[in-house]
């Protein structure tokens, strides 16, 4: 059996008992968990006292979870028994460590892979801890506002009409391209009104390839135009997403959240809803201006071509 560990944290605003409170009953999982995030009609079935649940998704997989120790308020010990899709266990805990104003959250996981899945040790880990990055982040949300502003609604498979662009294609850490993707799209507005271009439609990204383990993203931001210039600057390219059809996931809420609509629609794939077309990257469409939109508010509608 190959090992995997896994430890991620985050600094939130508020006191150790508080963000305690919400990890140690398993009913207020609900809230934050990046999982149940992915498929909110997931049925989950409850322990009187919110100290165990197991859960029978569709698409998250299925098994049980266990509190299996508490010290109030500083540290939780969990049991994770996976039935679907492979049986495995994990043990996991979380510490809260209190400075008064915040407190430090450190989740951690310790398991082991079967011998068919040692190959992907790295992968799987960096899997993993993208959703506990996403969970600490919605935990934050919920303990210091009372609400997580992320949504999702599965718009199923939709056509999707053949569009031109102008872009900037760009490489990067993925912990960079939230700031890059803003200084592309900066520049390609500076280009439009240079150019006195309207856009076609709302702005885009495409992605070209995440490699999880170099922790890097092919990506290009991009403005759909009805027609392409002639010349175009250093470092701006034109291209075209062709008619195809798409499964298509709203996104409502922050953008740093994202990663929960792009999780779920992975999890739908991978779970044989859809076939994905490889020949066409997948993208996003931002339908809302952040300058003019609450972040809770903002649209983003996730794209995944379909075989």
């Amino acid at each position: 059996m190959s090992k995997i560990s896994v430890e991620k944290t985050k600094r939130i605003a508020k006191p150790a008992k508080d963000v305690f409170a919400l990890v140690n009953d398993l009913r207020k999982w609900k809230f934050w968990s990046p999982w149940l995030v992915m498929e909110p009609d997931c049925p989950v079935t409850y322990e009187a006292d919110g100290k165990a649940h197991t859960w029978q998704g569709e698409f998250i997989g299925q098994g049980e979870i266990k509190i299996v120790a508490e010290q109030f308020p500083t540290a939780i010990d969990i049991q994770v028994e996976f039935l679907k899709p492979h049986k495995n266990s994990s043990d996991v805990r979380f510490e809260f460590r209190d400075d008064g104003a915040h407190t430090e959250v450190s989740w951690t996981m310790n398991s082991s892979l079967p011998m068919f899945l040692f190959w992907m040790k790295k992968t799987l880990t960096n899997l993993i801890g993208m959703d506990y990055e996403r969970g600490l982040s919605m935990l934050k949300e919920y303990a210091e506002t009372g609400s997580v502003p992320s949504k999702l609604d599965f718009l199923g498979v939709v056509p999707q009409e053949q569009f031109r662009y102008v872009g900037i294609k760009t490489q990067c850490p993925l912990a960079d391209v939230g700031e890059r993707m803003g200084a592309d799209f900066k520049r390609l507005e500076e280009l439009m009104s240079e150019r006195k271009l309207t856009p076609a439609s709302p702005p885009i990204s495409i992605y070209h390839d995440w490699n999880l383990d170099k922790k890097q993203v092919d990506y290009t931001a991009g403005m759909p135009l009805n027609e392409l210039p002639d010349d175009l600057p250093d470092g701006v390219i034109a291209g075209e997403v062709p008619e195809c059809s798409v499964y298509a996931i709203r996104h409502t809420g922050a953008y740093h959240l994202l990663g929960n609509a792009w999780s779920a629609g992975i999890s739908r794939q991978r779970a044989k809803l859809f076939g994905e077309n490889k020949a066409i990257a997948p993208f996003e469409v931002y339908e809302s201006d952040p300058r003019e939109t609450k972040e809770k508010d903002c649209v983003t509608i996730v794209k995944m071509p379909v075989a």
